[in-house]
């Protein structure tokens, strides 16, 4: 006699509130904060809380919010940490190569440049604490700026810290002597072009079109995502130009044609504005051995450092 067939019983479908998905829903995050659903609406509708509005709903990513929960907990469970992303700078990645090793274990601070927009993106989505940015010349940098940071969701929490002013122009390989970017972009000369929405590209871009060029005159053979991968092309005499800074071109022995000036920011959220590790950045960046290198790289103006720009 054969045995029966004896079929085990469906799993249990796990319950929506013991098991909650990538989102909660009003109920959900008023339940896990242990507040009333009244005050949720009122901290999402100032964008006090990690929060969307979906198809007239609010939604709540948790990944998000358990974070920003430990950050209101004991002045921020996360202050040990800080993460900058945004616009290339060698002067700037200096300071924090040189700042990490004096905190050892106890704290941790990293760069990982990205670009403005894309540094901007990540810090709206807090992946990041820190953008550094730039975007067009010195004359007009503070609107454009907080122009630039308003149409970031999560802008009225952030803050811009002046870091310095910087040279801008054209990056050129060793030897090659150029009066004026319109040869470089109406003759046949291969650049290292920077990707839609770095700063060097925008001021590039700016400067061609005040010229009767634009980016599409030149001859593109390679794209760079930083600053110094665009110096690093040129130095290798893979491209003869590139976008970006006089510090680029000259940490790597290249040859520079100056475009004029430009503010390179930071911008971060209010709460991180004092804490220990940001005034540590910005006290290893006025200190003697950053203030030495941007004498021997050229292209800085260090008396703005730290300043607070106005976003309204």
């Amino acid at each position: 006699m054969s045995p029966r067939n004896v079929h085990a019983p469906a799993p249990a479908i796990p319950d929506a509130e013991a098991s909650p998905g990538a989102c909660f829903t009003v109920r959900e995050a008023a339940a896990f904060l242990n507040l009333n659903e009244k005050k949720l609406y009122e901290l999402a509708n100032s964008k006090d809380i990690p929060a969307a509005r979906i198809g007239g709903k609010w939604l709540f990513p948790r990944a998000l919010l358990e974070e920003w929960l430990l950050e209101q907990a004991h002045g921020g469970a996360l202050t040990d940490r800080l993460l900058i992303t945004g616009s290339d700078d060698p002067l700037l990645a200096a300071t924090v190569s040189a700042l990490a090793p004096t905190l050892g274990a106890e704290a941790f601070v990293a760069y990982s440049p990205t670009g403005t927009l894309t540094g901007l993106e990540l810090l709206a989505r807090r992946r990041a604490n820190v953008c550094a940015l730039h975007w067009g010349g010195v004359e007009h940098s503070e609107q454009q700026h907080a122009t630039l940071l308003r149409s970031f969701g999560g802008h009225r929490q952030w803050a811009l810290v002046r870091l310095a002013l910087r040279e801008q122009g054209v990056i050129l390989r060793r030897g090659l002597h150029i009066d004026g970017i319109e040869t470089l972009a109406g003759f046949d000369y291969r650049w290292a072009m920077r990707q839609t929405g770095a700063g060097s590209r925008h001021f590039l871009e700016s400067a061609l079109a005040s010229r009767g060029f634009s980016a599409a005159d030149c001859t593109v053979v390679a794209t760079a995502h930083t600053e110094r991968e665009a110096a690093g092309i040129v130095a290798r005499e893979e491209a003869d130009c590139a976008p970006g800074t006089r510090a680029a071109a000259a940490e790597f022995g290249l040859d520079f044609l100056p475009l004029g000036w430009e503010a390179f920011d930071l911008a971060l959220p209010r709460d991180i504005l004092f804490r220990r590790l940001f005034q540590d950045l910005l006290r290893a960046h006025a200190g003697p051995a950053s203030q030495a290198l941007a004498q021997r790289l050229g292209g800085y103006d260090l008396s703005p450092l730290g300043q607070v720009i106005g976003l309204d």
